[in-house]
């Protein structure tokens, strides 16, 4: 299992379709979750970070293999894996890796006994 952030900075004057693109993930829910599972994605999570340099998302992604991510990706010709593909097209203007320095989950204790339920 591995982990990995990124920092994308979005072209000028698309923050309204960056929400835009934030509702229709929310609305589409559950394809979003069954393409996850496809690309062996556990988690993934975007952020706004607003700058006097412009707007940025902050990714994070946690998969079992990021190859077979990349690979699910590159064949998605349709539904909302295109939808997302184009949304790149048109709102991101530069992606950086970060790097990670401590990587705390619990990813597999899911599995165990965690406790009393509250």
């Amino acid at each position: 299992m591995e982990t990995r952030a990124y920092r994308i900075k979005l072209k000028p004057g698309s923050l309204e379709r960056v929400r835009a693109w934030a509702a229709e993930l929310t609305r589409r829910r559950e394809e979003g979750l069954a393409t996850l599972r496809a690309e062996t994605v556990l988690l993934g999570c975007f952020f706004l970070e607003q700058t006097q340099d412009g707007d940025y998302l902050i990714a994070v992604a946690t998969a079992e293999r990021f190859e077979a991510s990349r690979t699910a990706v590159e064949e998605a010709l349709e539904g909302l894996d295109a939808y997302q593909q184009q949304f790149k097209k048109d709102t991101w203007a530069s992606s950086q890796r970060l790097e990670l320095l401590v990587e705390l989950n619990r990813v597999h204790e899911g599995d165990q006994e965690l406790g009393p339920a509250r």
